[in-house]
């Protein structure tokens, strides 16, 4: 059944990025996120790069905008089954399938982005073993800016997040916030913009890369950098697609991977000064960093749930961090 509806959903679609080209491999892959954002812009860098790596015998369509009909929360399973060939998917929506996913999610934890690719060159091995459970092959991963708060006005405490109705991308977004006494939801990426232009929510918990590319500006006034956490997005191939490949086109997925995780990490440290332009100019107060009083409370606000975090995870947890801390 979810093969027929992906062949259908395919029929339909009228416009998809890097048009496949004949090759002995086309493979269409799945993303919710719009062309603008770098997260599309990384995978359209992935399947050019990989198309030159394989002489053109390995070729990928972005669906951008979930345009397969496929949200992130059915990456997994879909990619499992063999209705997708390949997705991209943030880490928090796996946080469900297991607790390790909202490692970089973590609040507070990784305060730079060089924090960030810290905790990514240690955590990989035990990210590519829950993918290996579930038949996949995790090709690479980026991190997006660090996520801030788009609303009408600046978040400069406590009381300013009181009774907000923002949009978190986990749960562990969620419970922090709600703790702060905003009044958070967890909503698919896809469905942010419908709900601000609604008004069933009025903030979004996200980096300001993602938020310029679908227009916040349009239902938002201020951006507050609180410098919560860089979530990672990884790329995950079924198992079976993979062991298909000679060793030859193997190396060429892996090698475009690896440089597609380092393009995406140039491209965000560029861009996030260019952004905070790019929202000022139309019209949008930018506040790129909250006082020490107001981000320690953040801080203490995010403990009980790295804690928990720890205790969900075991022993994983513990070997994590330790080597975070030691590196």
């Amino acid at each position: 059944m979810i093969k027929s509806m992906l062949f259908a959903a395919v029929a339909f679609v009228p416009l998809c990025l890097g048009q496949a080209q004949a090759a002995e491999y086309n493979w269409d892959q799945s993303t919710e996120y719009g062309p603008n954002s770098i997260n599309t812009k990384t995978d359209v860098f992935f399947a050019d790069r990989l198309k030159e790596l394989s002489d053109g015998k390995i070729a990928i369509t972005i669906h951008s905008g979930a345009a397969l009909g496929f949200r992130e929360k059915d990456h997994l399973f879909a990619v499992a089954d063999g209705a997708l060939p390949i997705a991209t998917t943030v880490s928090g929506t796996l946080a469900g399938v297991d607790p390790i996913f909202l490692l970089s999610s973590l609040p507070f934890v990784a305060k730079d982005f060089d924090d960030v690719r810290k905790l990514w060159d240690i955590a990989r091995p035990y990210y590519e073993k829950v993918f290996e459970k579930y038949d996949q092959k995790l090709i690479h991963a980026g991190w997006i800016d660090p996520s801030g708060i788009w609303a009408e006005n600046e978040i400069k405490s406590p009381a300013d997040l009181k009774n907000l109705r923002i949009r978190t991308y986990d749960a562990t977004g969620t419970r922090v916030l709600n703790a702060l006494g905003a009044s958070p939801l967890q909503i698919s990426w896809s469905d942010v913009v419908p709900q601000l232009a609604t008004g069933s929510i009025s903030a979004v918990l996200t980096g300001v890369d993602g938020g310029a590319a679908a227009n916040f500006w349009d239902y938002t006034s201020v951006f507050t950098q609180i410098n919560y956490a860089m979530p990672l997005t990884f790329v995950h191939m079924n198992m079976d697609v993979y062991n298909s490949l000679t060793p030859e086109l193997q190396k060429a997925v892996m090698q475009a991977g690896e440089e597609a995780t380092e393009w995406r990490a140039t491209q965000i440290r560029q861009n996030q000064t260019a952004k905070y332009d790019e929202l000022r100019s139309h019209g949008m107060t930018v506040v790129e960093k909250v006082d020490a009083g107001f981000a320690q409370t953040l801080t203490d606000a995010a403990q009980p749930v790295i804690d928990d975090w720890k205790a969900k995870t075991g022993s994983r947890a513990d070997e994590i961090l330790a080597k975070f801390a030691a590196e």
